[in-house]
């Protein structure tokens, strides 16, 4: 078990959570080591408290000489005063154990994330990965905090407390080990059925929440209908029902909490009145110092039960948070690239040769005997109806698909013997919709690029026809454009992203239904500032409106996965086909 460039290479399948977590802290053995010595001497005081104080006790009934009383006195002052740096040092090698460890799990899965092909993510809800790096890693912190702090400090109340008691007072451990684990066991069982209660609570809350998304979502709906009254109707018995299992959550908190304490205290009772009367008449050796040291570990242990008792659901919540991880960490639709071939340099040569691709789930093929070749400087489109192949065949020419079968080349050089990341940085991608992140505009789009200038970025937004409204702007490149990119219209938006593609001159592009949303006027901007951009690049366009790919070199007909038709624009309307039937119907849509 290994970590390399930030990365977990280990083998997460198959293996039971504890050995995953004996991995994860493997690194950090020797902080935890030092965490749990530090730990078990601040927390001393929990059970060596009693044995000074049932020393002091004894000296004072028994009249014993004041040095006796000096010297338990100057060991209580040490014991307590100990506490403090050892619980510094604890903390210390504690934190950079657990912090240590939280990095390097977010670090492996971003890691690993960028190393997932694109199909997994076709399959993966996105919102399940960011629970992963966000709340899973927050699950397994805060399990190894409850470990080391409530686990800790239980084992070493329970370990003194039978220790101490063996030591001073060995024939009262009969009563501990049948009275302690009774009391303990009421009072783990009311807890449980306090959790149902809780469960319950907790689902009307979630249930609420919905209930006021949903009317925030449909509000205009609702107001244009005049349905206020309904709206509030439901969000007033949705209050009610929250209220009525909150009332019933507390009258059983109620209830446990008193038989929680009366159970606790009874069981102290008993310990108290049974080793007071041991002493009294002298059984045992019990002395009266003794009698406040069994009440006090025989409470101590009790609670060390019942502490270690409701560590359960938080352990079990973090172990699955680990096998929730290795679902990322293990799985292997990676995007194979190590010891693969580095470009350099592209001229924009794409060529398929009976290219087949089938997605895991289906069974029939998506595209099927594709062969073309797109040489540098064309425009090839591809059209078609939905679900003909378009975007499988795009995420091909990008490397995110690897073909079933047939080769894919650029330059003469075959996809798979490549590394498809050195081929990308020669490609751009223009989709329908703009990718923004809450940044600045030049932020946005200098995105991932080194010692840019501020004249080349307004170079690219010039020829991107952005300058003039970035410069509206009070702030200019530095506007922030809110997440992904909401201060802005979609005109703008997609201006930006051409911006982007062009600041880093990319040798092939990608169009994918580049203007498909966009009113007239924005698409005409628009169209101006592709015409720059496809200028002396290989260009792949994926067409909605057929009338903007009129001057393409070479348009690819796609249905049911195959190439139906090829020619250019003019070709194409000559002969009855798809094409000519797709053109046809928007001839009778009037532009906007």
């Amino acid at each position: 078990m290994q970590v390399k460039d930030s990365e977990l290479v280990h083998q997460f399948k198959g293996e039971s959570p504890i050995r995953t977590l004996r991995y994860l802290l493997k690194d950090q053995r020797k902080n935890v080591a030092l965490a749990v010595i530090f730990f078990s001497i601040k927390h001393s005081p929990a059970w060596l408290i009693p044995v000074i104080t049932a020393n002091m006790i004894d000296i004072v009934v028994e009249k014993k000489s004041t040095v006796g009383l000096t010297i338990n006195a100057a060991a209580l002052i040490f014991v307590v005063a100990q506490n403090f740096p050892t619980n510094l040092l604890y903390v210390r090698f504690l934190a950079t154990a657990i912090r240590e460890t939280e990095n390097r799990l977010r670090s492996a899965l971003v890691v690993r994330m960028q190393q997932l092909s694109i199909g997994y993510y076709q399959k993966t809800n996105a919102g399940a990965l960011q629970t992963k790096v966000v709340r899973d890693v927050e699950n397994i912190e805060q399990m190894l905090r409850h470990l080391s702090d409530g686990g800790l400090a239980a084992l070493n109340g329970l370990i003194g407390a039978i220790v101490v008691t063996s030591i001073r007072v060995p024939n009262f451990l009969i009563f501990f080990i049948v009275v302690a684990p009774i009391a303990s066991l009421i009072i783990i069982r009311l807890r449980k059925s306090l959790n149902e209660y809780n469960e319950d609570f907790r689902s009307q809350i979630e249930k609420m929440s919905s209930r006021v998304n949903e009317m925030t979502t449909l509000l205009t709906v609702t107001r244009a209908h005049g349905l206020e009254r309904r709206a509030v109707g439901r969000m007033k018995d949705s209050f009610a029902t929250v209220q009525e299992a909150g009332l019933r959550l507390d009258r059983i908190n109620g209830r446990f909490n008193a038989a929680a304490w009366v159970t606790f205290q009874m069981a102290n009772v008993l310990c108290l009145i049974l080793s007071a009367y041991f002493a009294l008449n002298g059984m045992f050796g019990i002395s009266a110092g003794d009698v406040v040291l069994l009440t006090s570990n025989f409470g101590m242990l009790i609670g060390s039960i019942i502490l270690l008792a409701s560590l359960a659901p938080a352990i079990s919540k973090g172990f699955a948070s680990i096998t929730s991880l290795g679902e990322v960490l293990e799985s292997p639709d990676l995007e194979l690239n190590q010891g693969k071939k580095d470009v350099e340099k592209v001229e924009g040569v794409i060529e398929f040769s009976d290219v087949a691709f089938t997605y895991p789930t289906n069974h029939k093929p998506s595209l099927n005997n594709i062969t073309f070749s797109a040489k540098p400087g064309q425009m090839i489109a591809l059209v078609g109806p939905s679900g003909s192949g378009k975007s499988t065949l795009i995420n091909l020419v990008i490397g995110f698909l690897r073909p079933s079968s047939g080769s894919i080349r650029v330059d003469g050089l075959d996809y798979k013997d490549l590394d498809l990341r050195t081929v990308r940085k020669f490609l751009s991608v223009v989709p329908q919709e703009s990718v923004l992140f809450d940044g600045t505009i030049a932020e946005n789009i200098s995105y991932g690029l080194s010692d840019v200038s501020e004249s080349d970025i307004r170079t690219a937004l010039r020829d991107a026809n952005a300058l003039e409204f970035v410069e509206a702007f009070d702030d200019g490149i530095e506007t922030i454009v809110g997440e992904r990119g909401a201060r802005l219209s979609g005109g703008q938006r997609q201006r930006l992203a051409i911006a982007r593609a062009l600041i880093r001159n990319p040798r092939i592009l990608i169009l994918d239904e580049a203007t498909s949303a966009l009113d007239s006027e924005s698409e005409r901007l628009i169209q101006d500032a592709l015409s720059r951009l496809m200028l002396n690049r290989t260009t792949f366009v994926v067409a909605h409106r057929l009338s903007t790919i009129k001057e393409a070199d070479l348009i690819l007909v796609l249905d049911d996965g195959a190439i139906v038709q090829t020619g250019t624009h003019a070709q194409l309307l000559q002969h009855i086909g798809v094409y000519k039937r797709l053109y046809d119907a928007q001839s009778f849509i009037p532009e906007e």
